[in-house]
């Protein structure tokens, strides 16, 4: 087994006995479940799917609460370590500095994966229980919603990795993870609305549009589970933004990826030049 597969596999281990990865698959259940059933009651007399609700439902839960997530587990992953002491039994292993970021990481994804699965999961098939017909392009939407949430996740397991490699202490550390929290998904958009509020269209271009997008992966991830699915936009108060982007999936996708692997790459690059 290589290095990193064993430190994914550590601290993964560390999740279960921490409870963390129960914890967190029954917060996302309990919430989607109560989303599921308090937000497709009135479907019927609107016309729409149920999982379609859902769907926008889940789109804006994940926005909240995935990144905070994916934060509190990730932000000690390194400074931690150091402080417990433990680091320094770990590298006396032969393990390079960036194998036991990437290990870590793909354990954390792992977790914050299969809680989200499962969570999200129970929701669709307590739906499906209750007879609601459910078509092909509705589980399509889901299953991409599913698998974005995913990746959100990425990013700010990265970012929180990215902060405690250059944290001096684990309160520094939760301090800015909380700021960056804060910073992307809540403070950014209301400067980004009042911005639009205020230009009114005589300067902010589309390109410029484009681009203030791109700088929020939350935002980018509300376009992603927009982006080719009408039936699912047309419920949430981005539809008109969105339709206002002109951006491809396959952009959304891949500044997604970049904003998993330049904090990750920075975390990695910062812990290797840390002293112990």
């Amino acid at each position: 087994m290589s290095a990193i597969a064993i430190m994914a596999a550590k601290e993964i281990q560390e999740g279960l006995r921490n409870r963390w990865v129960l914890a967190t698959t029954l917060l996302m259940a309990g919430l989607a479940l109560a989303l599921t059933f308090l937000g497709s009651a009135p479907t019927g007399s609107v016309g729409v799917r149920a999982l379609d609700v859902v769907i926008v439902s889940l789109s804006s839960l994940t926005i909240f609460l995935l990144p905070l997530i994916a934060l509190l587990i990730s932000h000690d992953a390194i400074v931690g370590e150091m402080e417990r002491g433990t680091m320094l039994l770990l590298l006396s292993y032969p393990v390079a500095r960036w194998q036991v970021v990437l290990g870590k990481f793909v354990g954390h994804l792992a977790i914050l994966a299969f809680a989200t699965l499962l969570g999200y999961g129970a929701a669709a098939l307590a739906l499906l229980a209750t007879g609601a017909a459910i078509d092909a392009a509705s589980w399509a939407a889901f299953a991409a919603m599913i698998a974005s949430s995913v990746a959100l996740g990425a990013v700010f397991i990265a970012l929180g990795y990215l902060v405690s490699a250059l944290a001096a202490n684990r309160g520094t550390a939760a301090g800015v993870s909380v700021g960056i929290w804060l910073g992307l998904v809540l403070i950014y958009d209301m400067a980004l609305l009042g911005l639009l509020v205020l230009d009114q269209g005589r300067v902010l271009t589309g390109s410029a549009l484009n681009a203030l997008l791109l700088l929020n992966p939350t935002d980018v991830y509300r376009l992603v589970n927009l982006a080719g699915f009408a039936n699912v936009s047309a419920f949430s108060g981005m539809a008109g933004l969105a339709g206002s982007a002109a951006l491809s999936p396959t952009a959304l996708v891949a500044a997604l990826v970049l904003w998993t692997a330049l904090p990750l790459g920075l975390a990695s690059l910062s812990f290797s030049r840390r002293e112990l």
